[in-house]
């Protein structure tokens, strides 16, 4: 699928939408994301912040998306744990950015080639509009080959 149209779709799903979730941004070669929330009254918590689910979801699918589209679907590939640490009150619009860089790859790659899976952790700020470090977000992202590209690579 190309990225644009996944952009597209990403920002009228539901969970986003309402949310008040954007996708800014994904790159053609599905190497890099951006995406933005702005503190609207029904993302908000009790002390007029940003909720704290709404900026972990903020971060939710794009490490596996990401690499899901790098390794070509010849992986299975999804979420396996997450951890948020809020480091300052979110106020105002909060952004995330996603690179998926060739070492990540070559990782995955590196330790499911004998049909091994991998788990691989991923890091991500959620900054506000000044660049200050709102929350730390880990991923922890599974990937297997696919048993039919174990197969037919053996």
């Amino acid at each position: 699928m190309k990225a644009s149209r996944l952009r597209f779709g990403m920002n009228l799903w539901p969970p986003f939408l309402f949310a008040g979730i954007r996708v800014v941004e994904i790159s053609p070669d599905y190497r890099y994301a951006r995406v933005r929330m702005r503190l609207r009254p029904w993302n908000r918590n009790f002390f007029g912040t940003h909720f704290g689910g709404s900026l972990f979801a903020m971060t939710d699918p794009f490490w596996v998306l990401l690499l899901f589209n790098q390794l070509k679907g010849e992986h299975v590939v999804w979420d396996r744990a997450g951890e948020i640490e809020f480091v300052a009150p979110g106020r105002g619009t909060v952004y995330a950015e996603f690179r998926l860089t060739d070492d990540h790859v070559a990782e995955v790659l590196d330790q499911t080639r004998d049909g091994d899976k991998a788990l691989i952790w991923f890091e991500t700020d959620v900054v506000g509009q000044d660049g200050a470090v709102i929350a730390r977000v880990k991923k922890q992202v599974y990937a297997r080959r696919k048993r039919d590209k174990q197969l037919a690579h053996a």
